[in-house]
């Protein structure tokens, strides 16, 4: 089946096999690497984008129930001249992250958290937070660097 949708802005599609998940479309046919697949269920959060304003995790969604969607991968967030997106430089600043692997869908689900909770307390950020699992680190750097991010992009 042809699925076609836009990714980081641009158009994409391609003949998929109808039970393509979303997570295996970004990265096998979009060469999208920086969704991870961590646990292929949907327990990690590593594989976490945005589509259509909302955080999803794509390892658990068929590609074909995204047909003309708009779909955000961490590719997809730098600015036009490749800086960092202002909840990439909070994570950077604030020290939340360690080997990185789960970094990208933190990442994604904390811009999620700060366009839909701006206002989020620290234990609405952890609860936001618990379908993300960092196996390497505490949290408290990475709520830290969801709060600085989420200030950031508000303009706080």
């Amino acid at each position: 089946m042809k699925v076609s949708m836009t990714v980081n802005g641009t158009p994409a599609s391609a003949e998929i096999d109808p039970r393509t998940l979303l997570v295996q479309f970004l990265r096998e046919n979009l060469s999208l690497t920086g969704t991870h697949v961590g646990c292929d269920t949907s327990q990690c959060g590593a594989c976490t984008v945005i589509v259509n304003g909302n955080a999803i995790k794509s390892c658990s969604a068929l590609a074909a129930q995204f047909q003309g969607a708009q779909v955000t991968t961490i590719e997809g967030i730098a600015g036009p001249g490749g800086e960092l997106h202002p909840m990439q430089a909070a994570f950077k600043e604030c020290h939340g992250l360690q080997c990185g692997f789960c970094t990208t869908g933190m990442i994604m689900c904390a811009i999620d958290i700060a366009q839909h909770h701006p206002n989020a307390s620290e234990r609405e950020i952890r609860e936001q937070l618990k379908g993300n699992i960092c196996r390497c680190t505490g949290y408290h750097n990475i709520v830290k660097a969801v709060q600085v991010g989420t200030a950031n992009m508000n303009g706080a």
